[in-house]
C-alpha cells in the first residue's frame, strides 16, 4: 500500500536511510551532487538500495528505473512520482 508524503519528508527520509545504510556524509548528499558517484555504488549497492527504498516506501522499484535517475534530485523526484502521482 503506497502512502502520500510530503517532498520535504521523504527527502528527509531518503537522506536519513542514505547516511546510515551507505555510510555517506549528509552534507555530501546535495541535489544535483551525482547519486552513483557520491554513494559510490556498485550493482549490489543498486540491489540495496531497491531493498531500503520498497521498505521505506512501499512500492516496486526495478533496474530500469535508476536508468533516468542520475542526481539525488532526480531520485527525490522519483520517488515523490511513484508516491503522491
Amino acid at each position: 500500500m503506497e502512502k502520500t508524503m510530503e517532498r520535504e519528508e521523504i527527502i528527509e527520509t531518503i537522506k536519513g536511510f542514505l547516511v546510515e545504510e551507505f555510510e555517506v556524509e549528509e552534507d555530501l548528499i546535495e541535489p544535483n551532487a551525482n547519486l552513483k558517484e557520491t554513494l559510490d555504488l556498485d550493482s549490489l549497492d543498486y540491489v540495496d538500495l531497491v531493498v531500503i527504498i520498497e521498505s521505506h516506501f512501499g512500492f516496486k522499484v526495478t533496474a530500469e528505473d535508476f536508468t533516468d535517475i542520475h542526481t539525488f534530485e532526480d531520485f527525490y523526484n522519483f520517488v515523490n512520482n511513484r508516491l503522491n502521482g
